[in-house]
């Protein structure tokens, strides 16, 4: 029995969140259960931390969001749009082996916007992190979902690359999350609305979190087509949507908020995380309860045109909780049920943080009267750095990618002691000298790693044998040229 992990069950704040305790941290230090987290943001789930960057200057309307695990964290994922643009969501099946993941890109740009996970891969490698592999090697492990958003600033050339990648992973932070139309939901839309970010979190007790962040850009829509109200406020927590409001008779055009705004390219994607410990497989649950999620604020959703995915992870220490375990089924059920609440609360949440730009109108500047008396929402808008990818920033993100450390050929056992530069009459390089030259090595473009560079031994022999053969074959032919009449 794991009666001893288990603390307490504490009353939920709604009848609709179902809330499990799982000893982790002072209660002093942290809100009622039921609550909010402090930033309300999944970044409230000890563990996460979010980097975001974007461009909205035309013809770029795309970024790129990172959620990012300082230490290596259980994943899982559940995929059931019909159209996904995703990276290495086979590595998180409970059937593999792979032991958890660095980072999970939510992006834009579609499948071009998958290359944006090199640069994170590259960060993180800079960093060390990783699975280990090899002699001191690290393989980064970051599966990605990206939204279809080409075209929407002007040009469906103009996505993100890996150096977004890199910039993003650069920002990543434990504070609030800004939301929105910025990062992977900076070209995001939603019936017929534009789309954005959306984070939320509740504490479930004793230190434990649930939280989600989600991007929205549905082929249906967040809005009740019967009287314009957003479906997923319903699950807010107190007063998390203070102000919020039916909008006036006058403003509701259930025509423009129905199904019939349906976009035959989009996707809803997020992350839900956790610190309560799950075992792989219970991860892959929550990712797939927490779909109802979307399902409860997003009508309809899963369709043909959208790549909807839901990853999870538990950022959480000790002995994991699982499926097959009856003990522990009261503990899961309420995680995950918290887990579709959260995400429906991050959906409303992205819609109402969303702001008109260019041609494409924002839920509360189509329907004022509902957003009128909502303080919150500069709040939402404007907390947490969401940095704008400039030709600066993006060519010093190519300065960093551009250089690879290489490490220097270590020395065969006969050849100790005798020095690279014997040959040449040199000294021996001292062993401090050669660990330097093997920190110091870097793969820059057109140099050993296929591009023009300096010649190597074998080349210089190669030449010297042509310039031989070539004056040899001129004196073979002066010597003829002498003995003809």
């Amino acid at each position: 029995m794991k009666s001893s992990r288990i603390a307490v069950l504490a009353a939920a704040a709604l009848a609709c969140q179902g809330l499990v305790l799982v000893g982790a941290a002072p209660a002093s230090a942290n809100p009622a259960a039921g609550a909010p987290g402090a930033h309300n943001a999944i970044t409230d789930v000890p563990g996460i931390h979010v980097g975001q960057v974007q461009s909205d200057t035309a013809p770029y309307l795309t970024g790129t969001s990172v959620v990012y695990m300082p230490t290596m964290s259980v994943a899982s994922v559940d995929q059931r749009g019909g159209a996904p643009a995703t990276k290495e969501t086979d590595l998180l099946s409970p059937l593999n082996s792979n032991p958890g993941v660095n980072a999970i890109q939510l992006g834009g740009s579609s499948m071009y916007g998958l290359s944006a996970t090199n640069g994170i891969i590259r960060w993180l490698e800079d960093r060390g992190e990783g699975v280990r592999v090899g002699a001191g090697g690290v393989a980064p492990i970051v599966p990605a979902a990206d939204i279809f958003d080409l075209g929407r600033g002007g040009d469906a050339k103009a996505r993100t690359s890996a150096e977004w990648g890199y910039l993003a992973a650069q920002a990543t932070s434990a504070g609030p999350v800004r939301q929105g139309g910025v990062g992977g939901g900076t070209g995001a839309r939603g019936g017929g609305m534009r789309g954005g970010v959306g984070t939320a979190s509740v504490h479930l007790g004793d230190g434990i979190y649930v939280g989600a962040m989600v991007i929205v850009n549905p082929a249906g829509s967040p809005v009740d087509p019967a009287d314009c109200t957003l479906y997923g406020v319903k699950y807010g927590i107190g007063n998390e949507f203070a102000g919020y409001k039916a909008p006036k008779k006058k403003e509701c055009n259930p025509s423009g908020a129905s199904a019939a705004a349906e976009q035959p390219a989009n996707t809803t994607i997020a992350v839900v995380a956790t610190n309560a410990p799950l075992e792989k497989a219970a991860a892959q649950r929550m990712s797939g309860n927490s779909h109802d999620g979307m399902a409860r604020a997003i009508s309809p959703i899963h369709t043909l045109g959208d790549g909807d995915t839901v990853f999870a992870v538990s950022t959480g220490k000790g002995e994991a909780l699982q499926i097959n375990d009856p003990a522990d089924s009261r503990q899961l059920n309420a995680i995950f049920n918290a887990g579709a609440n959260t995400l429906a609360r991050a959906i409303a949440k992205a819609v109402l943080s969303s702001e008109s730009i260019g041609n494409t109108t924002s839920y509360c500047d189509r329907y004022p009267s509902a957003c009128k008396g909502m303080k919150q929402l500069k709040q939402w808008r404007t907390q947490g750095e969401a940095p704008t990818v400039t030709p600066e920033t993006f060519a010093q993100a190519s300065q960093a990618l551009a250089q690879t450390p290489v490490p220097a050929p270590v020395a065969k056992e006969k050849d100790k002691g005798k020095g690279a530069a014997a040959s040449n009459g040199a000294a021996p390089a001292s062993d401090n000298s050669r660990e330097s030259s093997r920190e110091g090595m870097v793969l820059t473009a057109g140099s050993s790693d296929g591009g023009p560079g300096a010649p190597t031994g074998a080349t210089v022999a190669l030449l010297a044998a042509v310039v031989l053969g070539l004056g040899l074959m001129g004196r073979h032919v002066l010597g003829r040229r002498r003995l003809l009449p």
